[in-house]
């Protein structure tokens, strides 16, 4: 299959096209690509078609809203003809965000977005968008797809995102679309778009460099230039924070570079994305511990190292006025080493003192054995002041993915009617080598585990504790046509499908269980309508289907009679079934301007997404850290959507409400540590209409920007999150983890045209919240605890300043050219 796979890059390459990545014909993406020859004009806005190029999926015709006369406010369009919600966010609302992590641009400008973290890490939170999370976190369950410039970069082995991997600098804009079949595997709640930066639509360059609280430093560094045909662009970050947690520190060091060629309508662009950075990723913390110290975590060491090198082919080619072709092809290669410090189960045998075991689910004890088979003796881990024992668990993942995907896009007219049609296929292939070893050491008074050297084999009855050693295969196939046909002035229907193939193997290379084949293909339809009420006044609605398949990691770690620790042993592989997600939509989209009196744009929309086959964690209370995946049957996540945009002169204003309310409608039991469950062995009962954990059901962001002086400005961002359910309460019998407000304020002045002095204050009013809350075992370690709940506290007031220094490129005939795009 590897073959195959690259016999299909190499022909494509060969007729010049740049295919999308695999696993989803991702809507074409931008591609980068800005052609924009007056012999062969760019095609109005891409269709509603799958991502394919891995650039900018491909909307059913682009947004086309009539520009309001120079003098008179603006405000961000919300009129165009794609029948769901897409929010775009550009450069300057990137700059405004004033953040190099990506996650805290997209709470900030996206309606809907929230973040949660389980290590309070700022380059490592979870992305949650209408219930469905994109996370770094090995592990749980993703639900959104993220393209960067067409490459789905849902890493192969567990569709985790590593969002401190994206290069913010070199960010041209972003868009989030919710469910959209073209987006392919994952993209249950939506998909994430991220176009990069080129030398042909950002001239000049640019100096940033800041600082402020907790030791955070970051600088950046990018410019881009136009030679005749040919075009450049690079950037380079860096990014340190000590914390405001102990031994949660982190260093960042990105770069992206884009050399690209254009003639005669036709454009290519070289793309190469290098990444390198150091987590300190601390977990949460007995929510006693946090009241005492805001700072105190729980065990460590637990850092996360990742790596990470892509190379990116695209091209867009124009073949008629009416017929463009898009296309890409990439090698990526990612590798991430995991260590964690954690109590363990091992003890003093009770009837032989002198050697170490393990209790098996069933109150009986079995040998804790090493490498070599034989049973650990309890003096083989030196422990002079009697201190609990611990262990340090060590886990690897190198993947190597290439992929390769097309689109042919057609915007003319079709049986009278003005159309935007577009095909494309794509095709993805990922090979991922993962590892894991543990440790048996010590837990000092500080919770700092030291290891002892001693490293444990396979042990327990059934086997769930050893070496791990498994590699697996991804193949992931997908076919996609959507249309967008212009009824009339009023009246746009958008309708196609696309057809998933994921094909998943896993090898054990230890001779263990960890071995299957697995092949999952389903269809999902896109069809819904937009329609002008008045020339500022539409009607949307959509349904759309999406797939996921379960991941490698998924299916190594499901079988409940041989819990895996989870994100670091695999077990074996019972199958779990695909999860399909419906999703219904509809609304309004407005759009005023008063003349002297400002601009406005609003949109009020409902959404409905029903999945079936939920997979989840469900967590072992025998052998703690450990666990398994399983299909929990249907959620449904249904919300109301609001959003107004208000500009009067220099004053800027936005508001966005959303309320969710995501349940689980199926029965099913669960396993927790949560104190109404003790009664019932750790079980708890989840029943239908039982609401999901870390979903909140109320969301409120606020916002204004005020230009004081065509120089300075300053602004303020609100945010309130409601309460929400502590992972391990999906039967809804505990106290909610409570809601928070937040204010952030931010100035901008400009010494000179081109030199800005910039400051910005997060958490003004010091607020003491959580970002996550989830149940633990208090009879580890030291005892010391009495209440099972287990937060991560949010950051409390943080003020940072920087300098920002622009400079421009020499001119060139295309300048203007990156206005258009």
């Amino acid at each position: 299959m590897k073959r195959a796979s690259l016999s299909v890059a190499s022909v494509l390459v060969a007729l010049g096209v740049t295919g999308v990545h695999a696993e989803t014909v991702t809507p074409l993406p931008d591609i980068n690509v800005t052609t924009d020859t007056p012999a062969a004009p760019r095609p109005a806005a891409p269709s509603p078609v799958a991502p394919v190029v891995r650039a900018a999926p491909v909307a059913p015709a682009a947004p086309v809203v009539a520009a309001p006369p120079p003098s008179a406010p603006r405000v961000e369009p919300v009129i165009d003809s794609r029948p769901y919600t897409n929010t775009h966010v550009d450069e300057a609302q990137i700059q405004r965000a004033g953040s190099a992590m990506v996650g805290d641009v997209l709470e900030r400008t996206v309606p809907g977005v929230t973040l949660q973290s389980t290590t309070g890490n700022p380059l490592s939170p979870d992305v949650e968008y209408r219930g469905f999370v994109a996370s770094p976190t090995t592990g749980t369950p993703q639900g959104l797809a993220v393209y960067q410039n067409g490459v789905r970069i849902n890493e192969s082995f567990g569709d985790e995102v590593n969002w401190d991997l994206i290069p913010t600098l070199a960010i041209a804009s972003m868009d989030l679309v919710s469910n959209n079949p073209a987006y392919g595997l994952n993209a249950l709640g939506g998909a994430l778009n991220i176009r990069m930066k080129n030398g042909f639509t950002y001239q000049g360059g640019k100096f940033d460099i800041s600082g402020g609280s907790y030791g955070r430093v970051q600088a950046g560094f990018d410019y881009g230039r136009q030679f005749g045909q040919f075009a450049l662009y690079g950037a380079l970050e860096y990014f340190h924070d000590d914390s405001y947690r102990y031994f949660n520190g982190s260093s960042a060091r990105r770069f992206y570079g884009d050399l690209g060629y254009r003639n005669d309508g036709h454009e290519i662009h070289l793309n190469v994305g290098l990444a390198g950075t150091n987590l300190g990723s601390v977990s949460t913390s007995p929510i006693q511990m946090v009241e005492q110290n805001w700072a105190q975590t729980y065990t460590t060491p637990q850092t996360t190292s990742n790596q990470m090198g892509m190379v990116n082919l695209t091209g867009q080619f124009t073949l008629t006025p009416e017929w463009t072709l898009n296309g890409n092809a990439y090698v990526r290669r990612f590798i991430q080493k995991h260590v964690d410090g954690n109590p363990t189960e091992a003890q003093a045998c009770p009837d032989a003192p002198a050697s170490l075991c393990f209790q098996n689910g069933d109150g009986s004890f079995s040998p804790a054995n090493g490498l070599n088979g034989a049973q650990i003796s309890t003096s083989s881990v030196p422990n002079p002041n009697d201190l609990p024992l611990g262990q340090i668990d060590r886990t690897g993942v190198i993947t190597t993915s290439l992929g390769t995907a097309f689109q042919l896009t057609n915007s003319g007219v079709l049986f009278g009617f003005k159309n935007n049609f577009s095909i494309g296929a794509s095709f993805d292939y990922g090979m991922s080598s993962f590892s894991s070893s543990s440790e048996l050491g010590v837990v000092n008074p500080d919770y700092v585990v030291s290891g002892a050297g001693v490293y444990l084999g396979d042990s327990g009855s059934p086997v769930v504790i050893g070496p791990t050693s498994v590699h697996t295969i991804n193949r992931y196939f997908g076919v996609n046509a959507l249309d967008s046909i212009e009824v009339n002035d009023r009246l746009t229907l958008t309708g196609g499908a696309r057809f998933n193939l994921a094909a998943i193997s896993l090898y054990d290379q230890l001779g263990g269980d960890a071995n299957g084949q697995n092949q999952f293909t389903h269809v999902n339809p896109l069809a819904g309508f937009t329609y002008k009420l008045t020339p500022g006044l539409q009607l949307y609605g959509s349904y759309a289907m999406s797939n996921r398949a379960p991941t490698p990691l998924e299916l190594a770690c499901a079988d409940p009679n041989h819990p895996c620790l989870l994100a670091s042993a695999l077990i074996s592989d019972p199958p779990l079934k695909q999860v399909v997600a419906q999703t219904f939509e509809a609304g309004l989209r407005g759009q005023n301007d008063f003349g002297d009196y400002g601009a406005l744009s609003w949109k009020l929309g409902a959404f409905q997404t029903r999945t079936d086959n939920d997979i989840y964690n469900v967590v072992d209370t025998a052998v703690i850290g450990y666990g398994y995946f399983a299909n929990v049957g249907a959620t449904l996540r249904r919300g109301v959507e609001t959003v107004v945009n208000y500009k009067i002169q220099d004053l800027t204003l936005r508001a966005s409400y959303t309320y969710l309310y995501a349940t689980f409608q199926s029965a099913f039991q669960l396993n927790s540590f949560g104190p109404s469950y003790a009664a019932d062995d750790g079980v708890e009962n989840v029943k239908p209409g039982d609401q999901m954990p870390m979903i909140p059901s109320n969301r409120v962001k606020l916002g204004a920007d005020w230009d004081v002086t065509p120089k300075a400005r300053i602004g303020t961002d609100l945010l309130f999150v409601g309460p929400q359910r502590y992972v391990g309460d999906e039967a809804n019998q505990n106290p909610r983890l409570p809601g928070y407000f937040t204010v952030g304020l931010h100035g901008s002045w400009k010494v000179l045209d081109n030199v800005e002095f910039y400051a910005r204050a997060e958490n003004v009013l010091d607020r003491r919240y959580y970002l996550y809350g989830t149940y633990f075992d208090t009879t580890q370690l030291f005892q010391a605890f009495t209440n099972p709940q287990s937060v991560t506290p949010a950051q409390p007031l943080s003020i940072y300043g920087g300098i920002r220094v622009t400079f421009d490129a020499p001119k060139t005939e295309a300048v203007a050219v990156a206005a258009k795009y």
